[in-house]
């Protein structure tokens, strides 16, 4: 899912761009006070309603691709969300009974017999 709304970024990006890029200058800004503007009004396509479209398409270009950069935006920081230090201490590790070499281990409870379990001397 994240690969596919990548791609449709990409490819809004583009098509963002030809739009704003086809679109003809409407005030001349900076150029027209140096005499780099034209008074004459054609453009590249030559009417309104082109205009209107490519227009249009900008806004929802525009809209779309802010749009589709948050959710992958959201997307990203969920999957790999920060971890604490204390998750890996609060379960134990399982405990291995190795011995050591040249040692014997110690028996357990469990394994002295009865009869041979210490005794306490009777405090005087």
């Amino acid at each position: 899912m994240y690969t596919f709304l990548l791609v449709l970024l990409i490819i809004d990006a583009f098509i963002l761009a030809a739009a704003v890029l086809m679109q003809a200058g409407k005030g001349g800004g900076v150029a027209a006070n140096f005499g780099g503007a034209s008074s004459s009004t054609a453009s590249v396509i030559g009417s309104r309603q082109a205009g209107d479209l490519l227009t249009k398409t900008s806004w929802w270009g525009g809209g779309i691709f802010i749009f589709l950069a948050f959710v992958l935006q959201l997307m990203s920081t969920r999957a790999s969300g920060p971890r604490s230090i204390l998750d890996d201490i609060a379960t134990p590790a399982p405990a291995q009974s190795q011995a050591v070499p040249g040692t014997t281990p110690a028996p357990t409870p469990s394994a002295i017999p009865l009869e041979q379990s210490p005794t306490v001397p009777p405090q005087p």
